[in-house]
C-alpha cells in the first residue's frame, strides 16, 4: 500500500479505492526490507518482541481497536500517538503506513506505546488479479507473516485476490497452494491467518470468496487453529440468516470488523460512523456474545464521508458507540 498522497482529496480517495496505491506499496514491503524471521531478525525488532512480552497492557472486557485505514490522512506515528491519547488500547495496523514510517522503527514504536495489535492489514492477491505472480504474492505474504509475528499481531488479514477470469476451482487451487506454504511459517511463528470474505458487490478486486459458508468450509478443511476468518459487519451484518446463526462461524473467527453504511453495498465500500447507518449493530453484537465470541473488534471505516470527517471526533464517536454496544452485555 504505497505511493505519495495526492493533494486532491477526491482523486486521492479514488486512487485508494482503486487499490492501485494499496497493491504497489504492499509489494514494496518485502522487496525493500531486510527482515527475515528467526534467521536474520534485526536487533530492534527482537527487542520489540521482548518489550511486548514484558509490558503489562490494560485488558478491557472486550478488546477494541481502531484500524489505520479509518484515519487515512494521518501517518503511522500520528495514528499511534492519537489513538493512545484517545483512550484506545489497541490498533489495526495498515502495512503501507507502517512501511512508509519504517517497519523496524514501527514495531519498536508499537511496543513502546503499549498498544496491542489486533490485526495486520493485509496479504494476499494469489489469483493474479492485481498483476502480480503467484510466487510474488506468496513471497509478500511470507514477509507479512514474519512482520505480524514481530508485532505480536492478533492475526494477519488475508484477501485471496479477485476471480480474475479463473474458474472458482482454479482460483481455489491457487489459494490453497499459497496457504499450504504460508501455514508452515504461520504455525512456526504463532501467527493466525484470517481470510476475509466480502459482499459480492464489493469483492471483484479483492476476493473470490463472497459468502461465509464457502469461507468457513475452506477454513475447516485445514483443521488448524492458525487459519480462521474475518467477520466484517459491513459485508454480512445485515443478513438475518447469518446474524441468527453465528455459533458455527464464531468458533472459526479471528477478528470482527465493525462498519456501518447508509447506502447499498458497492465497489467503493462507502461506510459511515458506527450507529449512523442501517447495519443492526446492537443485535449483531448481542448475537456474537451469545454465540461465545471473545475475540477482538476492529473499527474499519472508509469512503468519502469518512475521508472528510474530523478524525479526532471520529475516534471519540467510535469509542462511544462501542461502549454503548457492549454495555448491556457487561451489565448483564
Amino acid at each position: 500500500m504505497g505511493g505519495q498522497e495526492n493533494t486532491n482529496s477526491s482523486l486521492r480517495w479514488t486512487v485508494y479505492q482503486r487499490r492501485d496505491r494499496l497493491i504497489c506499496g504492499r509489494y514494496e514491503c518485502w522487496r525493500t526490507s531486510g527482515l527475515h524471521w528467526l534467521t536474520d531478525l534485526p536487533y530492534s525488532v527482537s527487542r520489540s518482541l521482548e518489550l511486548a512480552k514484558d509490558c503489562e497492557l490494560p485488558i478491557s472486557s472486550y478488546r477494541f481497536s481502531m484500524n489505520e485505514v479509518t484515519t487515512y490522512r494521518w501517518s503511522f506515528d500520528e495514528d499511534v500517538r492519537r489513538y493512545a491519547e484517545a483512550g484506545y488500547e489497541a490498533i489495526g495496523v495498515w502495512r503501507q503506513k507502517l512501511t512508509d514510517f519504517g517497519d523496524e522503527k514501527g514495531v519498536d514504536l508499537l511496543a513502546e506505546s503499549g498498544l496491542r495489535v489486533t490485526n495486520l492489514l493485509w496479504a494476499g492477491g494469489f489469483t493474479g488479479s492485481d498483476g502480480y505472480s503467484l510466487q510474488e504474492a506468496i513471497d509478500d505474504a511470507l514477509y507479512a507473516v514474519r512482520l505480524a509475528a514481530a508485532m505480536n499481531a492478533g492475526c494477519l488479514v488475508v484477501y485471496t485476490g479477485g476471480r480474475n477470469n479463473h474458474t472458482f476451482r482454479h482460483a481455489d487451487r491457487l489459494l490453497r497452494i499459497a496457504l499450504d506454504k504460508l501455514l508452515v511459517l504461520a504455525e512456526a511463528a504463532g501467527v493466525t491467518l484470517a481470510i476475509e470474505p466480502m459482499h459480492p458487490a464489493c469483492a471483484s478486486e479483492w476476493t473470490f470468496l463472497t459468502d461465509l459458508e464457502s469461507t468457513l468450509a475452506l477454513v475447516e478443511s485445514y483443521r488448524t487453529p492458525h487459519l480462521k476468518l474475518v467477520f466484517d459487519a459491513y459485508h454480512f451484518g445485515h443478513d438475518p440468516a447469518i446474524v441468527t446463526n453465528l455459533q458455527e462461524i464464531v468458533a472459526h473467527t479471528a477478528l470482527v470488523q465493525l462498519g456501518d453504511r447508509l447506502t447499498e453495498h458497492n465497489i467503493d465500500q462507502d461506510r459511515c460512523p458506527l450507529g449512523e447507518g442501517v447495519v443492526p449493530l446492537p443485535e449483531l453484537m448481542q448475537k456474537l456474545f451469545e454465540a461465545g465470541y471473545t475475540g477482538d473488534f476492529d473499527v474499519e471505516l472508509a469512503g468519502q464521508d469518512i475521508e472528510c470527517h474530523n478524525y479526532e471526533k471520529l475516534l471519540t464517536l467510535s469509542m462511544q458507540a462501542f461502549q454503548r454496544l457492549t454495555s448491556p452485555v457487561v451489565k448483564g
